[in-house]
């Protein structure tokens, strides 16, 4: 069930859960940019990196996001990728989201293209991209402190939001102002329009030098911190965990199949600059070249990890497909029928009372009709998936600017040469991927490999990785037979 929302006579949407209006009777917009947004220093503070990442607590409605979305989209000098990090524990439905913007016509594009991905919020991580991947919104759906201390992430800007400590003092509480002040790098921006005690007392116990400025009536003042500690901050990071992420700059991807385009276009957009190696001369040679694939989430009683990283996948699919490829002709969107022939039903039985049933439900009667399956069978119905043909999805990939394919490349091994530090340039690294011959195809301080098998050789077997031996069987379909649904 999505949060239920009570309206006032002005308009402002109000909770009924903490007592309490979304934003001041004044408009969200206001609040959002000069509280927030130029609260943070924004859009003067990003031009020309090579992406800004911002940390919200309490989305809400997504007016901070919309705003700063739209600040993006007007300045020259934006950064090359956005990436809008926001916790929020009640989402709300679609339609109050809608409904809520629905007084900023300004901002209506904008809104109308994040209700269109607001489905199946389930408990967890959610990744929506817009603007071609340009734009990211990262949705935390559960309680602040506990998804913020799961993730390994560094923010230049932190928007702290949500309704008042006095009605929800578990959101400005010193623990989870210690774990958003984890996601920090030293100089982030912090914003806020609570000047309560207790706050800027847990703030600057977390690190930050608080300041008051002018407030957006009817509030006298804001907040505005930066994250300087006296003291040198502990990594958060555990070992094993993933390492901060370097700096745009040349990469090579090995592999040319779906997984390297993917990687690839990821990197690209985020203004890497990407050679693909692959043994073929064209890409998507190997098991991406399969004239078809069904894509479906994995389900599973207790919305295991494996089920929670398909749904991701699924997610990323669906809009890559529609910003790549032709519907109807390179993909569908059709839904995807499982028989469960273990017997076993897959999903909870809460999942079809709550935002699981966005993406998939017991099958109804119809759909095993259509499969020719007895009633009694079990099985899920998959709303959000469908079928694909690979090799233009991994082409369409590709093609995105920034990256630069090289075929009949065949990566042998890889060198790393240690590069010593001179009076102008520190010590540094590098990869330098050879053929059989030992000459060099390319080289670039970060590799990722995507080459199926053929990754493990590269990799010397230094990870447990297994090739899984797979089966693919397919036939010619007449133009006058009924049409078939996907099944799995």
């Amino acid at each position: 069930m999505t949060e239920p929302i009570e309206w006032l006579p002005d308009g402002t949407p109000y909770s009924p859960r903490f007592g309490d209006r979304y934003h001041s009777e004044n408009g969200g917009l206001t609040q959002a940019r000069r509280v927030f947004l130029h609260g943070c220093g924004l859009p003067e503070a990003w031009a020309g990196q090579s992406q800004w990442r911002i940390l919200e607590t309490g989305f809400g409605f997504g007016l901070n996001f919309l705003v700063t979305w739209a600040a993006w989209r007007a300045d020259p000098k934006r950064p090359t990728l956005l990436h809008f990090v926001s916790t929020e524990a009640w989402p709300v439905s679609a339609a109050d989201l809608l409904r809520a913007t629905s007084v900023h016509p300004e901002l209506a594009p904008l809104a109308e293209a994040l209700q269109r991905q607001w489905w199946g919020l389930l408990p967890g991580v959610h990744r929506l991209r817009f603007d071609e991947g340009r734009v990211l919104l990262t949705l935390y759906v559960g309680d602040t402190q506990a998804m913020l201390r799961q993730q390994n992430l560094t923010v230049d800007s932190i928007y702290l939001d949500g309704f008042s400590p006095q009605r929800n003092p578990e959101s400005w509480d010193l623990h989870t102002l210690k774990a958003v002040a984890r996601c920090c790098r030293r100089g982030t921006q912090l914003a806020t329009w609570t000047i309560a005690r207790a706050v800027r007392d847990a703030l600057a116990q977390c690190g930050f030098e608080v300041t008051r400025v002018p407030g957006v009536p009817p509030k006298r003042d804001n907040l505005h911190a930066t994250f300087n500690p006296r003291w040198e901050p502990r990594t958060p990071r555990q070992p094993g965990a993933t390492p901060e992420p370097s700096l745009p700059g040349p990469c090579i991807v090995i592999g040319g199949g779906i997984a390297g385009a993917a990687a690839a276009a990821s990197l690209a957009r985020r203004g890497w600059q990407v050679t693909v190696l692959d043994l073929a001369a064209e890409p998507a040679a190997g098991a991406s070249a399969l004239p078809a694939g069904v894509f479906a989430p994995h389900v599973s009683p207790d919305d295991s990890v494996l089920s929670r990283l398909s749904r991701s996948g699924i997610r990323t699919t669906l809009e890559q497909a529609r910003w790549l490829l032709n519907e109807g002709v390179d993909w569908a969107h059709c839904g995807v029928l499982e028989h469960r022939t273990d017997g076993s039903p897959g999903l909870s039985p809460e999942w079809p009372q709550g935002p699981g049933a966005a993406w998939s439900e017991p099958a109804p009667s119809a759909a095993l009709a259509a499969a020719q399956l007895p009633p009694d069978a079990t099985a899920c119905w998959h709303h959000q998936a469908g079928w694909v043909r690979p090799a233009r999805l991994a082409r369409a990939l590709l093609g995105q600017p920034g990256i630069q394919w090289q075929g009949n490349c065949a990566v042998a091994q890889l060198r790393r040469v240690e590069i010593p530090a001179t009076a102008q340039c520190p010590a540094a690294a590098t990869w330098q991927a050879l053929d059989a011959q030992g000459q060099v195809l390319a080289e670039a301080p970060t590799v990722v490999i995507a080459a199926g098998a053929g990754s493990l050789a590269l990799l010397n077997h230094r990870w447990p990785l297994q090739p899984v031996r797979g089966q693919v069987s397919w036939g010619q379909h007449a133009d006058t037979a009924m049409p078939l649904r996907p099944s799995i």
